[in-house]
């Protein structure tokens, strides 16, 4: 049985997931939005994007499942992060079908590198963690 705050970790990141939905929808239909604003005020602000959300996601995803990883060699990998990296690829491949918007390597890379630094925030925490409960 779930504790209560591994479902208030699994409704945030669904909230998030939510989030990033209507972000994209409104970046497919071309409609103006605050955020696209920020964005654009600030430098590298659309790649900085691309790293606080897709890392935010993996965060709150990999911890509401309890860090659960698979191992591939000596690596660990979160199954948040390979959920969240494979929704980035996804999202970013169907760029390149709809007219207004491109596909960008560029944020492709700024996805998987606010995924990896997710996840070494993940691995720390549960270091803490363990080291905590001994």
């Amino acid at each position: 049985m779930k504790s209560s705050w591994q479902w208030m970790l699994m409704l945030l990141a669904l909230g998030f997931f939510a989030f990033l939905g209507w972000i994209i929808y409104l970046a497919n239909t071309g409609q103006p939005s605050i955020f696209f604003d920020l964005v654009r005020a600030l430098p590298y602000g659309d790649k900085l994007g691309h790293f606080v959300l897709f890392g935010a996601a993996t965060l709150l995803l990999s911890l509401a499942l309890k860090a659960a990883f698979w191992r591939l060699g000596r690596v660990k990998l979160y199954w948040g992060a390979l959920i969240v990296f494979l929704f980035a690829l996804s999202e970013e491949i169907s760029q390149a079908f709809v007219a207004s918007r491109t596909f960008d390597l560029v944020d492709l890379s700024a996805d998987v590198f606010g995924i990896a630094a997710a996840s070494y925030l993940v691995s720390l925490l549960v270091k803490q963690y363990k080291k905590s409960q001994s």
